[in-house]
């Protein structure tokens, strides 16, 4: 290495300078006259021709000057591998940067649509939240509307010349029971229960016309005396094709006044149950046992009437299966016998067998409302 002043004088030489043919430079004296060859590699007034940052096959980068002398081109090879590098990785640096400067643009124009997607979404959510509460609402007042109508057409309890109470308690706002009562002469009394399958307005809806078809003597050619006849006239007018597939059961009897006598049938219902005695003491339940299919299922299926005498002092009791079938807590269910056997107790005064029936279905399913309709009527001799 030579270092020399302005004027090119006073050579300082560092290195191995032997190896490359230097042998002892002077100071004090012009470097071109003791190193000829230097001479065309000093500073030219004229500027040389240049080649920046060539890359040699050794991987090596140089800036190459050409300088003209007469007849001669000197080429000098300047190193500036370090020099390149340290440009490459500035301009790597500089165009990671401007990908990620581009990416951040991106990410955040993606982040704004996303922002005003969402805004519209959660403005459009809101709106149909609004809409589904008012509707919402309107169907809640509907269905109260609905539930005032059908306890409204159940008959009030009577106390003479035979006490008639009942309870009725429904799932839900709209249950598939519906019962009536009352005189279709002077001396024969009507008293029946249906049970639509199924909960919710389609089963109430249906359940409310069987009981007024029932209620207002509305099977053409038919003898309402007759139970048999009757449930084999309602089956034929409420098949389940025409009415929503839904189905029923119904129990139909029919008490004479002056004899005492009971003429019933069932379709597909419980039995009734007959406890003899009076409420104070403790009675004996028996069953009364029809036959025959549900209502709705066959048209060509027809209906026997059963006969009893009912004495007095007597209770009778007719109900749908969601007053015993409840289910327990262990999956286990209550069975007819509990509910005959709670029925047939006795009663202190100012009580009700019905409200006890009640509370022991309550006490058996735990918290929450029964899973079925729980519905009973009550005939006292």
């Amino acid at each position: 290495r030579l270092v020399m002043d302005d004027p090119q004088q006073q050579p300082r030489a560092a290195g191995h300078l032997p190896r490359s043919g230097l042998d002892g430079p002077q100071a004090a004296r012009l470097a071109s006259d003791q190193i000829p060859f230097l001479e065309g590699l000093l500073p030219l007034a004229e500027t040389p021709f240049l080649i920046r940052s060539m890359e040699m096959p050794s991987g090596r980068v140089a800036d190459i000057h050409f300088f003209a002398d007469d007849g001669t081109v000197w080429v000098l090879l300047l190193d500036v591998t370090a020099e390149y590098e340290e440009a490459r990785l500035v301009q790597q640096k500089a165009y990671d940067m401007t990908l990620l400067s581009q990416r951040e643009a991106r990410l955040i124009a993606q982040l704004e649509s996303a922002n005003q997607e969402l805004t519209r979404a959660h403005d459009e959510l809101a709106a149909s939240r609004e809409a589904l509460l008012r509707t919402h609402d309107r169907l809640q007042q509907e269905l109260r509307e609905a539930e005032r109508y059908v306890r409204a057409v159940l008959p009030a309890p009577l106390a003479e010349p035979m006490a008639v109470d009942w309870r009725f308690v429904p799932t839900t706002e709209l249950g598939g029971d519906s019962f009536g009562y009352h005189w279709i002469d002077a001396e024969h009394f009507a008293l029946y229960l249906i049970d639509v399958c199924g909960h919710g307005v389609g089963a109430a809806l249906l359940s409310v016309a069987v009981g007024n078809t029932l209620r207002s003597e509305a099977l053409p050619r038919t003898d309402f005396l007759n139970p048999g006849e009757v449930l084999t006239a309602l089956n034929q007018a409420y098949q389940m094709e025409r009415h929503g597939e839904l189905f029923s059961t119904v129990w139909y009897g029919v008490y004479h006044r002056a004899t005492g006598e009971l003429r019933y049938a069932s379709a597909g219902h419980p039995p009734a149950l007959l406890v003899s005695g009076p409420c104070e003491a403790a009675g004996e339940g028996r069953p009364l046992p029809a036959n025959g299919p549900c209502i709705g299922i066959s048209p060509a299926a027809r209906y026997q009437e059963e006969r009893c005498i009912l004495p007095s002092p007597a209770r009778l009791y007719v109900f749908s299966d969601g007053t015993y079938e409840v289910g327990r807590p262990d999956g286990s269910m209550l069975e007819f016998s509990a509910l005959a056997e709670a029925l047939s107790r006795p009663v202190a005064g100012g009580a009700s067998e019905l409200d006890r029936l009640l509370e022991c279905a309550r006490d058996a399913h735990g918290p929450g409302v029964l899973e079925d309709d729980f519905t009973i009527l009550k005939m006292t001799l």
